[in-house]
């Protein structure tokens, strides 16, 4: 488990960063122009280590975010990249996830519905008794009803004969 931790977040550290991603999409426009660093950077007035360190989405040689926000706008535009999707990009963070919040949240998922079984079993026996007592008190008033109306039927019927 925690090889591949470690695998993962090695992996993951410069992959899921937003800069990252824009500094991928930057140097793929810059090198399909062929235009080095130094050209572009010139051109854009800002220095080629700035330029490098957005490249390779390296956070501490850089700025302030709202510069660096303002050096990709001029980046991207320079490039005619699609500025609106290049910030759009640059506003979303993608969130690291570990495995062993994967596993927990399966455990609990998995303890929930386990839960929920046992629940539902408990429920239907529930339901099964209240069914058959309802059935049971349904089928005692009709037969008491059936049965006294019977008696009345009968005894009607022997005062009839009576009176004959």
């Amino acid at each position: 488990m925690k090889e591949i931790n470690s695998f993962t977040e090695n992996n993951n550290k410069g992959e899921n960063s937003s800069l990252k991603r824009i500094g991928n999409f930057i140097k793929e426009a810059r090198l399909s122009r062929n235009q080095s660093t130094e050209e572009l950077a010139s051109d854009l007035k800002i220095g080629a280590h700035q330029l490098e360190a957005i490249e390779e989405g390296n956070e501490e040689k850089l700025p302030e975010k709202v510069f660096v926000k303002a050096m990709v706008r001029r980046i991207s535009q320079k490039l005619k990249l699609d500025t609106e999707f290049i910030m759009n990009e640059f506003n979303i963070e993608r969130k690291e996830v570990k495995i062993e919040e994967i596993v927990e949240e399966v455990s609990k998922k998995n303890y929930k519905s386990r839960q929920s079984k046992n629940l539902g079993r408990v429920g239907f026996v529930i339901f099964v008794l209240i069914s058959g007592f309802l059935g049971l008190i349904a089928s005692y008033l009709i037969f008491n009803l059936f049965s006294d109306s019977f008696q009345n039927e009968t005894q009607k019927q022997e005062l009839i004969k009576q009176t004959k």
